[in-house]
């Protein structure tokens, strides 16, 4: 596949959600997890899409227990954790995973489009944000250090 909106995600409900829904909105695509030291960046990013969601900007949350188990629980209770704990609004999915032969498609996309360190493709750790722009071109990756708060001129620079 050559476009984002080519790649689907099966939403935290189960359902089937194409990323072509999404088309002419900024995404911040972010591999998420409950129990994390980076946990705490939902309160950045749950802020960050309230400030701008109206001006065109979606986040992703992609639940992966791939780094140290720490997204044990099921859709229901990823699903219950962000919203009671951070209040999270952003559309979650379903647990994926980012490296290894069981990577989600999309996640198999960002890395090639988006390389890590040094060209790493490999995905480091939970909450690496990929930020892609209103035409789906991914524009830039962020790591798990990078806070919400950090990489907000980056999207306000999308948005404008």
């Amino acid at each position: 596949m050559t476009d984002i909106y080519e790649f689907s995600g099966k939403n935290i409900k189960g359902e089937d959600v194409p990323l072509s829904d999404y088309k002419g909105k900024v995404l911040l695509i972010v591999n998420t997890a409950s129990k994390c030291g980076f946990t705490p960046q939902y309160k950045g990013l749950e802020s960050l899409y309230k400030n701008y969601q109206d001006k065109g900007l979606e986040i992703l949350g992609f639940p992966c227990n791939q780094f140290g188990k720490q997204e044990p629980g099921n859709s229901d209770d990823i699903s219950e954790f962000c919203e009671l704990n951070f209040g999270v609004t952003f559309p979650l999915f379903e647990k994926v995973e980012v490296n290894g032969p069981n990577t989600h498609p999309l996640y198999d996309y960002l890395k090639k489009e988006a390389p890590g360190l040094l060209g790493s493709g490999a995905i480091k750790w939970n909450f690496t944000k990929f930020l892609v722009d209103g035409d789906g071109n991914v524009v830039k990756r962020f790591s798990p250090t990078d806070t919400p708060e950090k990489i907000e001129k980056h999207v306000k620079s999308l948005l404008a």
